[in-house]
Parts: C-alpha cells; sequence; structure tokens
C-alpha cells in the first residue's frame, strides 16, 4: 500500500503553525530573567537589612547587660561612656561592613527609675545604588538591685 499524503493545504498549516512557535522559549526567557532576577536582588537587600538589624539589636543587648550590674550609687557617666565605647567597637567587629556608620547613644541609665537602655543605629549596606536603608534598635532592661542577707 503506498502511502497517502495529506492535501498540500494540511501540509501549510502544519508548516505555518511549526513556524509560529519558533523563538518562543526565548522570548519567555526575556520576559522572565528579569524578574528572577528582580526576586533574587530583593531577597538578599532584605536578608541584608535584617542582618543589620540583628546586629543593631545584640550589640544594644550587650550594652544592657553590661550596665545593668552597676549599681546607681556606683554609676558615673564615665561609666556610662566606657561601656558606649566598648558596644560601639563590639557593633563594628560584630558587622564588618554590613552595618556601616554604626553609632552607639549614650546610655539611659536610672531613666526612668530603675531601667537602662541603649540604641544602636546604622546603615545596612544596599545593593541598589542611592537606596539607605537606616537600623535603629534600643534595648532596655532592668537594674539589677542586690541586697545584703538579713
Amino acid at each position: 500500500m503506498v502511502p497517502v499524503r495529506p492535501p498540500t493545504a494540511a501540509r501549510a498549516r502544519r508548516r505555518l503553525r511549526r513556524r509560529s512557535e519558533r523563538g518562543a522559549s526565548s522570548l519567555e526567557l526575556a520576559i522572565l530573567a528579569p524578574t528572577i532576577m528582580a526576586l533574587i536582588f530583593v531577597s538578599i537587600q532584605t536578608a541584608l537589612y535584617l542582618y543589620g538589624r540583628s546586629v543593631a539589636l545584640n550589640a544594644a543587648q550587650e550594652g544592657v547587660s553590661r550596665l545593668r550590674l552597676v549599681q546607681p550609687p556606683v554609676y558615673s557617666p564615665a561609666v556610662g561612656e566606657k561601656v558606649r565605647v566598648d558596644i560601639e567597637s563590639y557593633v563594628n567587629q560584630l558587622a564588618g561592613t554590613t552595618l556601616q556608620n554604626a553609632t552607639v547613644a549614650s546610655p539611659a541609665y536610672n531613666n526612668p527609675p530603675g531601667m537602662v537602655s541603649f540604641t544602636v543605629s546604622g546603615d545596612t549596606v544596599s545593593l541598589v545604588p542611592g537606596l539607605e536603608l537606616h537600623v535603629e534598635r534600643t534595648a532596655t532592661g532592668p537594674i539589677e538591685q542586690f541586697e545584703a542577707d538579713k
């Protein structure tokens, strides 16, 4: 039996259909690639921002834990400044280049009464030129009160 060929109009339609899908995957990639790249950059930027917040909060908590043990009669602004300088060094060491321009404000000791707080601020690294993400975290804790045994 001799194979029957489809009519020429049907063959032309099939060829046209095949030809019309040529380059479709390239076009899809051209549309999807920038979207995927943008999602990757957004996720990396979010991670850098959250890490900067974490570093600032960790440094503020470290300052609070150091000053909580200082009793009010012993506390002086010099003691607060010494701890502030130590915490500023600590945050710069911990963050590396992730938290830039990190500053530690002077501690609020016994204001409100019985409490101590530290504020650490800085700018996180940005992947987008001109985008500045500022981070400021504050930690607060009670001053330890030691009493003699009765």
